[in-house]
């Protein structure tokens, strides 16, 4: 067996799908975003892939570039650089009129703010039901699944009420009832629980996993929301445009974080690791029998043997 369908074996033995397998693959994924005075680079190098049927949560602190992701995954924004693919649509060569189909039939999307997902002038049978008029459904079978779509998600009853007659959670449910309107391989939603209560936001989750287990779609959500990423099977960390980390749970288990590796062999320690070893600049590695060690400057195992100072980080 060669290193490279060693290293794969093992991540599937561990529960993460290898390179090339996925629904979404991201390969150094990159995104510069540039005005005449200043450049920011929203994405440097991320790697990320997402097996069919996955329900996966995105999180990270606020500028990490999660969102960024899901602006190009849906076809809103375009990469700079690298690869990225969704059910075989290379992201970064499709032309208009392959865009505009993505964007109606391959992923659904569910905005943060309640407002952006529902017109104000429409019920909500109606607002489910819009979407499939663009993909030309005939209208008896655009009110039968939009009707049908309420009530796996839970809102059945506000079929007949316009956005201004809902709460905030309902609001939410009804837009992913909107986002699935015309059977989404890939559901996207960004932060769809930060404007709301806990309760709120518990039944906007099941809403989404519904759509996961009943509807069949394979959901990708930013959240800042510990209680949602607990409720999914795998967490993936985004830290300065990259994915640093990922945390693998066993139904109703602990998780067991990993540090991401890319291609290129780079990887993001944890914060708390570079503070509690004080790792600034640069860092020794020795190839210890079992792991990498990893030591500050000036520490680490002499000529002689065992280190002078320090602390191994095993990897």
């Amino acid at each position: 067996m060669t290193e490279l369908a060693e290293l794969e074996a093992r991540a599937r033995a561990a529960g993460r799908p290898a390179a090339d397998e996925g629904l979404v693959v991201c390969d150094n994924l990159v995104r510069v975003y540039r005005t005449e005075e200043v450049e920011v680079q929203a994405l440097q190098g991320l790697d990320l892939v997402v097996t069919e049927g996955e329900c996966v949560a995105l999180v990270g602190a606020s500028g990490s570039g999660k969102s960024t992701l899901l602006s190009i995954l849906s076809g809103l924004d375009l990469p700079t650089a690298g690869r990225a693919k969704v059910a075989g649509h290379d992201l970064l060569t499709m032309g208009r009129r392959e865009r505009l189909g993505y964007r109606r039939r391959t992923v659904g999307f569910v905005w943060q703010q309640t407002g952006r997902n529902l017109l104000p002038y429409l019920t909500a049978l109606e607002n489910v039901a819009l979407p499939m008029k663009y993909a030309r459904v005939p209208r008896r079978s655009r009110e039968e699944r939009a009707a049908e779509l309420l009530g796996v998600l839970g809102v059945a009853h506000c079929r007949d009420r316009r956005p201004a007659e809902l709460s905030g959670g309902e609001q939410q449910r009804v837009a992913v009832a909107v986002a699935t309107a015309n059977s989404p391989r890939v559901l996207l939603a960004d932060e769809p629980t930060g404007e709301l209560d806990t309760a709120s936001g518990e039944d906007v989750f099941a809403a989404l996993r519904r759509a996961n287990e009943e509807l069949g779609a394979t959901v990708l959500v930013v959240t800042h929301d510990t209680l949602v990423s607990e409720q999914v099977r795998r967490t993936v960390r985004i830290r300065d445009g990259r994915t640093s980390t990922e945390t693998l749970r066993e139904q109703g288990g602990a998780g067991e974080e990993f540090t991401v590796l890319d291609k290129a062999g780079r990887l993001q320690l944890p914060g708390e690791y570079v503070e509690r070893y004080g790792l600034r600049g640069r860092v020794r590695l020795t190839a210890e029998a079992d792991h990498v060690g990893v030591w500050p400057d000036g520490a680490g195992p002499t000529v002689g043997g065992r280190p002078s100072g320090g602390s191994d980080v095993g990897l």
